[in-house]
């Protein structure tokens, strides 16, 4: 089955502590089924200092379960769900059930 939430792309956050802000997808991980999105989710984890990196408190974006996540429609930036349909081309691609918007290439 094709991915419905890919690097990249906007998001809007369902349900959570974060419910309602968006974000860009920076890494999917589709065998956890779970996705990382900048700016949403942050937790604060306590480092050790190394050769490499500082020590202290630091904030960093923890992954959140893709069901989650919906897409923002391209046209007015609110969650839609994702469909497929072949172009004339022969390209698959995605587009927003909400608005028929094509949403990649």
């Amino acid at each position: 089955m094709a991915a419905k939430i890919k690097k990249g792309d906007k998001v809007v956050v369902l349900v959570g502590k974060d419910k309602g802000k968006t974000g860009e997808v920076i890494e999917v991980r589709p065998s956890e089924n779970r996705a990382v999105v900048r700016g949403v989710n942050i937790a604060r984890h306590h480092q050790k200092q190394s050769a490499k990196s500082e020590g202290g408190i630091v904030a960093k974006e923890a992954a959140l379960q893709i069901s989650n996540l919906a897409i923002a429609d391209p046209k007015d930036g609110k969650p839609t769900r994702v469909g497929f349909k072949l172009l004339d081309d022969g390209r698959k691609v995605r587009f927003a059930k909400r608005s028929g918007d094509v949403i990649d290439g």
